[in-house]
């Protein structure tokens, strides 16, 4: 089983299953209490979501793409605009 305490399906790379892969070990690892592996298992999320990008819209958008939306959220939940 290896690092993890639960059975994890492997994703492929590439695709929103391996997404789904690194989130499930970001939260075996969470359970486990190791919050070491919790950043590497983060770590491994964004890789996932950049490999996803760059096969399915060949690099048109980023990972800084995601970042500038994900602040704009933010801020929409900071002036009460979503709750």
């Amino acid at each position: 089983m290896g690092y993890h305490i639960k059975e994890i399906t492997k994703g492929e790379l590439g695709e929103l299953s391996k997404v789904n892969e690194e989130l499930q070990e970001a939260l075996d690892a969470e359970e486990q209490k190791n919050p070491v592996m919790v950043l590497l298992e983060l770590s491994d999320i964004l890789g996932a979501v950049d490999s996803y990008l760059q096969k399915h819209y060949d690099g048109k958008l980023t990972l800084k793409d995601l970042v500038v939306m994900a602040k704009a959220t933010q801020r929409a939940f900071q002036s009460g605009e979503r709750k």
